[in-house]
């Protein structure tokens, strides 16, 4: 058997052996499914002990990059699930002072498109998610947390419905960082929950009937509505400091 893995040259911290991995990951050498070699295999292919080779494993598997199926105690490569992947990526996207407008644009680019790859694609039960997800805001639609976390999840059913992977990845870390922004919208701008809860049932149409560039266009619609919330919100008479 051929070794993955060669020993290191100085004498490696558990990080170095996890970027190591993580890049046979992702070059795509170790591939979703595929088993990782043994503890003792890897300390001997890198030539160090095992405690820090389990350092290692702990980290990939924090990353989600490594997990074990249900019944078995061998280690394998796996998918990182997108909000975990999104969580780091809105992180480093609110280190860099990310405006708002450069959100909105990004939103522009990237929810329009969605919707229309949806109105194709989308599979039964995902049409079922995305009413579901306007229902729920109607419901909560007095609860602003909970109205926010509604319309999340209908981008994130767009999204995942435009059968396109790197639009649904793209789109979850916007998400996060929308999420603040929406929520002093609808607190302060009083038409807001109105024109979502409007905007989400025409999408909603467009993408059952599987009329395309009706969802995009009503997606873009929804989108710059937001910004023109935006706008009214940052004008708005302030109920709190």
């Amino acid at each position: 058997m051929t070794d993955l893995f060669v020993p290191l040259d100085d004498h490696p911290a558990y990080r170095q052996i996890a970027n190591v991995i993580e890049e046979r990951i992702v070059g795509r050498s170790l591939r979703a499914g595929d088993p990782l070699p043994s503890e003792m295999d890897l300390a001997r292919q890198f030539g160090v002990n095992r405690s820090t080779i389990r350092e290692a494993i702990r980290e990939l598997e924090t990353h989600g990059l490594l997990g074990r199926v249900r019944g078995e105690k061998r280690l394998r490569v796996t998918r990182p699930e997108p909000r975990r992947v999104s969580s780091g990526v809105s992180r480093a996207l609110a280190l860099h002072d990310v405006t708002f407008r450069e959100l909105w644009e990004a939103m522009m680019a990237i929810e329009p498109v969605a919707a229309q790859y949806a109105a194709v694609r989308r599979t039964p039960a995902q049409l079922q998610a995305l009413v579901r997800a306007g229902a729920r805001f109607k419901r909560e639609v007095a609860d602003t947390t909970a109205a926010v976390c509604a319309v999340v999840d209908f981008f994130t059913v767009v999204a995942a419905a435009s059968g396109n992977q790197v639009l649904a990845l793209s789109q979850a870390p916007l998400n996060l960082l929308l999420a603040p922004a929406l929520t002093r919208m609808i607190d302060r701008v009083p038409q807001a929950r109105a024109r979502i809860h409007d905007a989400q049932g025409k999408i909603t149409d467009a993408i059952r009937l599987r009329r395309s560039e009706q969802a995009r266009t009503w997606m873009e619609k929804h989108i710059r509505d937001f910004k023109r919330g935006h706008e009214l919100e940052s004008i708005e008479p302030k109920g709190r400091p």
